[in-house]
């Protein structure tokens, strides 16, 4: 079934549904005073400014349109509008985000009974798993690296904790070394893992870091907020290693299919719960079961991303070899097949071999200041063209990172700007080869 034939029957379902209660008639004051058909057609005109995430011709961020099942779904249950802060408001759709919790528990290891819940994105997920972490060790120092994503220092400066900053390796990974001698140092109560870096895609050693918890008794914090999906294929030890930390955030709304609004945080002890207990004079009476808002700092929460979630992993359940697994192994052999012709290439360089979706590439040049100059230009006449557009990022490299990979270019600047292609999407697999084609039209 296409996108609309999905759509049409999920509003089938909710008019059957509204039906069942009774005829009753709309408020005049519902009516817009204005031209609703020619005011959408405005909207689409407005919406014509959007870059083609949904096409493979688009290689830059890390966007792309939610599946046509997590859109039907999510389109059903906002016409019902549920509110997944308390039972009382989402008799449907709480119970569901509780199963799909659980399935993300067994993903990734985490043994019964563990807690979590959805959240509006991965920042309050990181935010909610550094927040507990300040509770259980307060005036302590969160350690991540300079390549983890920014959230975690700008959550730790919105929690007044102490954040620490280490250097990460030329490929990527956080140094170990540098995260241990911090925690040797005294004062440092959690560090955070990122299994798949927003920048290259980089795998932390996850595994080695259990001896730190082991040794110096930190928690760990794992941020798979874009990586943590690949947990399925079981490519990396670092991925079998995140059900002994003590915490896991992962975004549904990337490689889960699903729209934004859609992150998740889950916690190895349930007994962490106790942090968010609180009373409210009007909520949670219909049911003695556990109410999701008593675990949240959030309190509304669109019950719609539940249900699009659920429905989105029964059609593409959390297996290696059979629902989203598969989608994610096409992913990974689009940037294997990407980074086997850039090494070919007489006009490109790969920057490292892709550990996850994530190219990192560059224009053959002499110099880190033509490199920059020339990224530069590929990525601005790429979208320009209007004929055959291809849309790409860049990153912005520090120069003595660079120079170790790449001793042989000639260092005349602090940093060197390089390119980057998130090949998220299942369709980039059999894009590969018009892809290069299209690189080696603008390198000319």
């Amino acid at each position: 079934m296409d996108r609309r034939e999905l759509i049409d029957q999920a509003l089938r379902g909710v008019e059957a549904w509204e039906r069942k209660w009774g005829p009753f008639t709309l408020s005049p004051a519902s009516e817009p005073d204005v031209d609703l058909p020619a005011l959408l057609d405005d909207y689409a005109a407005r919406m014509d400014a959007s870059f083609p995430f949904f096409h493979p011709r688009y290689a830059g961020q890390m966007l792309k349109p939610p599946h046509p099942v997590a859109v039907a779904a999510y389109l059903a249950a906002m016409v019902v509008n549920p509110n997944n802060h308390a039972l009382d408001a989402s008799q449907a759709t709480s119970p569901m985000e509780v199963e799909v919790i659980a399935d993300l528990a067994r993903m990734f290891g985490f043994a019964q009974p563990s807690l979590g819940h959805l959240t509006s994105s991965g920042t309050i997920a990181n935010l909610e798993a550094l927040w507990v972490a300040r509770e259980l060790a307060p005036g302590k120092a969160v350690v991540h690296s300079r390549d983890a994503h920014y959230t975690h220092g700008r959550m730790c400066q919105v929690l007044g904790v102490e954040s620490r900053a280490v250097p990460a390796l030329p490929d990527g990974r956080v140094d170990l070394s540098a995260v241990e001698a911090e925690v040797r140092g005294g004062g440092v109560g959690t560090v955070v893992l990122t299994p798949g870096t927003t920048g290259l895609g980089a795998v932390d050693d996850i595994q080695q870091a259990l001896a730190l918890k082991e040794q110096y008794g930190v928690r760990l914090h794992v941020d798979g907020a874009y990586g943590g999906f690949y947990t399925l294929l079981g490519e990396y030890e670092a991925y079998r290693a995140i059900g002994s930390c003590d915490s896991v955030v992962v975004d549904p709304h990337k490689h889960g299919l699903q729209p934004y609004g859609c992150g998740a945080v889950l916690f190895a002890d349930p007994a962490v719960g106790r942090f968010y207990q609180h009373d409210s004079p009007y909520t949670y009476f219909t049911s003695d079961e556990l109410h999701l808002g008593e675990i949240s700092l959030e309190c509304s929460r669109a019950g719609a991303a539940a249900g699009a979630l659920w429905l989105t992993l029964q059609a593409f359940p959390l297996e290696r070899d059979h629902g989203l697994g598969r989608l994610l192994a096409a992913c990974r052999r689009a940037a294997s097949d990407f980074a086997g012709l850039l090494r070919e290439s007489d006009r490109f360089a790969l920057h490292l071999e892709p550990s996850l979706d994530i190219v990192a590439y560059w224009p053959r040049r002499a110099r880190m200041s033509e490199i920059t100059e020339a990224a530069n230009a590929i990525l601005r006449n790429g979208m320009a063209d209007k004929d055959n557009p291809l849309y790409l990022s860049t990153l912005r490299v520090d120069a003595d990172a660079f120079a170790a990979l790449h001793p042989d270019v000639e260092r005349d600047a602090e940093t060197v700007t390089i390119l980057r292609s998130v090949l998220m999407k299942p369709e980039h697999e059999a894009w590969i080869p018009q892809l290069k084609q299209a690189l080696d039209r603008l390198a000319e």
